[in-house]
């Protein structure tokens, strides 16, 4: 197949990038297609010496992570690397997920999708392939997706032809190369092109008009985790990547208030998901008209505070009204004979979330990942001798060692902790430590000779106590459950704190101040200017001017500072028009 990235509306438009030209990709990460964005971040020297690899240049990788005070986007881009969460691809802006961190995203992924199945929500699969039509059946939609969508033309490759000069001109390897070239075959040209999915509501609202028929068939309610394609200039992992995955959610109705209502039940899904889950506080509002999602009537949000002062949506869940509907011709026979249109939602959450869970907990040591969410919540390094001539009696003790070893972690798993040992006798302690603190494992269980001998294990959390803990063998896994749990909490806390206090309020704030916050925040700056809530009257031209002054989008209306807007925002006036205010809007810089 060829594939072509086209605007099939603007054929020479592209979309502009939605990072800062700050951020920097290191090369093995994401490397821009500009010039100005490959400077690299994975060539500085160790300390140690010690490199993880090469860059795709052949220059040595180190494993050195550079510190967030020094430029922040640099030390996220060293934490993906040195911890294998994410690893560049072949295909520019498309990420290989290593193990350790598909192992994350399969924790969200089987956490959220219970919670989904809990609301009445079928898994089902629609194609990867969508018709060129079907998203021009929706003006708005269309729009806001096609600078960004990869189009397949033609279904077939074949060989080169080779002509009788080339042969008679070209050396034997020249002619054998030539004959392996492959190029598009001209015939096998599409009737119609096909999108790479962007977002699957065409194809998935194409086939709600079959499975739609009669009231009885409502609500319908279903759920794909799938793949999709959004092509970018600049990517990032996680957080901007060319393809990504995601759940996405869809739903039909048979009135506006049972869509709204499944629209906002979802919203608070993934809030507490990132809550409950990520240990991440996140604020929840509603989008400006101007940033909803291409082709709703209303946009729900989730927006969390990284450490640098950025926001990061974090998921989004749209009432789509009767849009979708009427474009495919979705209806239903209701109670009395007679047809009617219906009402739709879309939500989701992708990969980004890992971008959010590794921005908001981890340090310049490394990956701090809340016990909840990781893949192995405890590791046992046993401590074995190292004498290789050992007598009967050391033998023996040994033996008992490896017993008690296995014993514990038995007892872990027993209690519903997620356990690793990591016996390798070709590794160091001192590296098995640093190699699992690097990795985010909240907690380290050391047990040698001489703790078994008085009966007691070593405890060392990843972050929360910089002491280690003596315990006693026979109460470590119950110790270890209790120490878990605090800690999710001491990670939810402390970012809960900086997020209040990474908020500025505008009874304290003019436009003036925020624009000389903002206009020279860049991601690489930590800890950063942070969010400002303000009064502001709804105007999508003064919203566009903000943009481009500042840098600065409305992340959202929170939903906290505008349930009674007539009382709320009585007698206080636009911060940046003066005219009446119409809500309270949070704005910032986001990833």
């Amino acid at each position: 197949m060829r594939i072509v990235v086209s605007a099939f509306l603007t054929s020479t438009a592209t979309k502009p990038c939605k990072i800062s030209s700050s951020l920097v990709c290191s090369k093995r990460l994401f490397a821009s297609t500009t010039s100005s964005s490959t400077t690299s971040a994975s060539t500085t020297s160790s300390s140690e010496g010690t490199t993880a690899g090469h860059s795709e240049d052949g220059e040595e990788e180190s494993d050195y992570i550079t510190s967030r005070t020094v430029n922040y986007s640099k030390w996220y881009n060293d934490i993906v690397r040195v911890t294998g969460l994410a690893e560049t691809s072949s295909v520019r802006g498309c990420m290989v997920i290593p193990p350790w961190g598909m192992a994350l995203w399969d924790r969200i992924r089987l956490e959220l999708d219970a919670q989904i199945q809990a609301q009445g929500v079928q898994n089902a699969y629609f194609p990867l392939l969508i018709p060129k039509s079907f998203l021009e059946k929706e003006a708005q939609h269309v729009e806001g997706f096609a600078k960004e969508c990869a189009v397949v033309t033609h279904h077939r490759l074949k060989l080169a032809p080779v002509s009788k000069k080339q042969t008679e001109e070209s050396t034997q390897d020249q002619l054998q190369q030539q004959q392996q070239e492959l190029v598009v075959d001209p015939e096998a040209q599409l009737e119609e092109p096909l999108i790479i999915r962007p977002t699957s509501e065409t194809v998935i609202w194409n086939t709600f008009a079959k499975w739609i028929q009669s009231h009885r068939d409502l609500p319908l309610k279903v759920n794909q985790w799938a793949n999709v394609m959004r092509w970018e200039l600049r990517t990032r992992p996680f957080l901007r990547t060319s393809e990504f995955l995601w759940q996405e959610g869809h739903t039909a109705h048979a009135t506006a208030d049972q869509a709204i209502q499944q629209a906002q039940t979802m919203i608070s899904v993934y809030a507490n998901l990132c809550q409950d889950l990520l240990a991440i506080p996140t604020i929840t509002g509603r989008k400006s008209p101007s940033e909803r999602f291409a082709g709703a009537l209303d946009t729900y949000t989730i927006e969390a505070l990284m450490p640098n002062g950025w926001a990061l949506q974090s998921g989004t869940s749209h009432f789509l009204g009767q849009n979708f509907g009427r474009a495919f011709d979705v209806t239903y026979q209701d109670s009395d004979g007679q047809r009617q249109e219906v009402w739709g939602t879309s939500w989701g959450v992708s990969t980004r979330l890992l971008g959010a869970l590794i921005m908001t907990h981890s340090d310049d040591a490394g990956l701090v990942l809340p016990p909840k969410v990781a893949p192995v919540q405890v590791v046992i390094v046993p401590i074995y001798p190292t004498k290789k001539k050992k007598s009967v009696d050391e033998e023996q003790k040994l033996d008992a060692l490896k017993q008690s070893v296995e014993a514990l972690a038995m007892q872990c798993r027993e209690a519903g902790l997620r356990v690793k040992v990591d016996d390798r006798d070709y590794v160091r302690n001192g590296a098995k430590y640093f190699e699992w603190e690097r990795k985010g494992v909240p907690l380290r269980i050391e047990l040698g000779p001489r703790d078994y001998d008085q009966g007691v294990c070593i405890f060392k959390y990843r972050v929360g106590s910089e002491e280690k803990q003596t315990v006693q063998l026979d109460a470590a896994a119950t110790e270890a459950v209790h120490g878990l749990n605090q800690l999710q909490q001491y990670l939810y806390e402390s970012a809960h704190q900086r997020l209040i206090k990474g908020i500025r309020h505008g009874d304290t704030v003019s436009y003036d101040e925020m624009k000389q916050a903002l206009t020279n925040d860049e991601a690489s700056v930590y800890p950063g200017a942070g969010l400002f809530l303000v009064p502001w009257k709804c105007d999508e031209t003064n919203e566009a001017k903000i943009k481009e002054e500042c840098k600065a989008t409305i992340r959202c209306y929170p939903l906290t500072n505008n349930t009674n807007n007539d009382v709320d925002l009585q007698g206080k006036v636009c911060f940046y028009s003066g005219e009446p205010a119409t809500h309270m809007a949070l704005f910032g810089r986001a990833f």
